[in-house]
């Protein structure tokens, strides 16, 4: 199954950055300023993606403290049939956390240009940043 992957070390524990994945206060730093988001398993979520235009929504998965958070991921207004996924992954490390964000699902979206989706989110992580982003807010919060 297709995957884009983004893997990042971040120098501080992680009970320190699950403090930002696992608040909406904390989401809103890194992810988007407007996201809603109720943070128990089955809960919604919405907020306007990076381009500023398009809306994302979906519903917590699974929340498994300083562990992962792992949401539906729906483009609003797509013609996605159904959800992708999305994954912020913790794990400690020598050096504090490697932080592991996931996008999948492409193919069960039921766009037939998935294969374009892949590519499409591939440029969009190297353009957003969005690991470096939670790095700079834990760096920022931390000091």
């Amino acid at each position: 199954m297709p995957q884009v992957i983004r893997t990042m070390e971040i120098r501080a524990t992680p009970s320190t950055v699950w403090r930002y994945i696992g608040t909406q206060e904390g989401l809103r730093r890194w992810i988007s300023p407007n996201l809603e988001i109720d943070l128990n398993v089955g809960g919604r979520y919405r907020f306007v993606g990076p381009d500023q235009q398009t809306w994302i929504s979906g519903t917590v998965l699974e929340l498994v403290p300083e562990g992962w958070l792992i949401l539906s991921w729906l483009e609003e207004g797509q013609g996605w049939e159904h959800p992708a996924r999305f994954v912020v992954a913790l794990e400690a490390s020598a050096s504090g956390t490697k932080v592991t964000v996931i996008h999948d699902g492409f193919a069960g979206t039921g766009g037939p240009s998935w294969p374009d989706m892949v590519a499409d989110y591939e440029r969009g992580a190297d353009q957003h940043r969005i690991l470096e982003k939670l790095a700079a807010v834990v760096s920022e919060r931390e000091r």
